[in-house]
């Protein structure tokens, strides 16, 4: 029960995230990225600390030099980590919020066909049904507006990319998130110091007290999913991971007030469709799994 209640206040934080930039104008995605990013440093530590992340760090810090690969992949995905923070504090801003949040229900599916491409794992019969509507929700999509929008993209796409690096090197989550974090760390200090954020914070006081709390959110938000990672079997976890698009889905057309056309159902239909058969699927498994371990 202890890591089903840290993942869904996880996903819950990650959605007051979502609209919690709107809170820090007039600083733009960048600027909240630099914060978010060097306020999240200390958080981290405490994180490697109470999860004795420690040893494992210096672990992949000394394959560093024995695996000449691990130059190239730990800047790739850092930067494909810090294009994701960036965009999910900029897309609230500039009316791109449904188009992240379709990226991260388009995302689970995604991760199930890189997984049968580059690691040849089997698709069920539910998980083959998932891609189809999948594929017939981003078809109307791109029918409807002649295009696919970069942001969705970028989420769905670019995502895979990270975790199935982080697989087939062996990067252990925590770890490779500091070493991500402190690739990131420099340009984070050189947006905060080289643009006009101090003079913004000067002219509006109220950033002074939410500046801060967003790096305690953000922090919060990372210990409690990172925790659940560790209480919650794979299945119980991959299932509650679906609480975060759905809470980022009513963030953008409640609160931040984004169209939501009639057509739009065709394109976000088939794909809660598809994303309600991994569920089911993940659900059988679970139980399964349960069964065994009874007998």
């Amino acid at each position: 029960m202890k890591g089903v209640i840290f993942s869904v206040g996880a996903s819950v934080l990650f959605a007051v995230l979502y609209y919690y930039a709107v809170l820090l104008a007039p600083l733009d995605g960048s600027q909240i990225l630099g914060w978010r990013v060097v306020l999240s440093l200390p958080g981290l530590l405490l994180i490697l600390t109470l999860t004795q992340g420690w040893h494992q760090l210096r672990l992949l810090l000394r394959r560093i030099p024995r695996e000449p690969a691990l130059w190239a992949v730990m800047p790739a995905c850092a930067a494909i980590l810090g294009f994701q923070l960036w965009l999910f504090m900029w897309a609230p801003l500039h009316n791109m919020a449904m188009d992240v949040s379709l990226g991260y229900f388009l995302l689970p599916l995604i991760m199930v066909v890189v997984g049968r491409l580059f690691l040849d794992e089997r698709l069920s019969g539910l998980q083959t049904a998932a891609v189809i509507f999948a594929l017939v929700g981003v078809a109307h999509e791109l029918w409807r507006t002649a295009t696919f929008s970069w942001a969705t993209a970028g989420v769905c796409l670019l995502f895979p990319v990270y975790f199935l690096m982080r697989r087939v090197f062996r990067i252990e989550a925590v770890p490779g998130l500091m070493v991500d974090m402190l690739l990131i760390m420099p340009f984070a200090v050189m947006i905060l110091a080289t643009g006009d954020t101090f003079n913004l914070m000067a002219e509006h006081i109220k950033l002074f007290a939410l500046v801060p709390l967003l790096g305690i959110i953000s922090t919060t938000a990372l210990f409690l999913y990172l925790s659940a990672g560790r209480l919650l079997p794979m299945g119980l976890f991959g299932l509650l991971g679906y609480v975060e698009p759905v809470l980022l889905f009513f963030v953008a057309t409640l609160l931040l007030r984004e169209p939501f056309a009639a057509s739009q159902w065709l394109t976000y239909g088939p794909v809660w469709i598809a994303v309600g058969l991994l569920v089911v699927e993940g659900a059988r498994a679970l139980a399964k799994g349960q069964a065994g371990k009874q007998r």
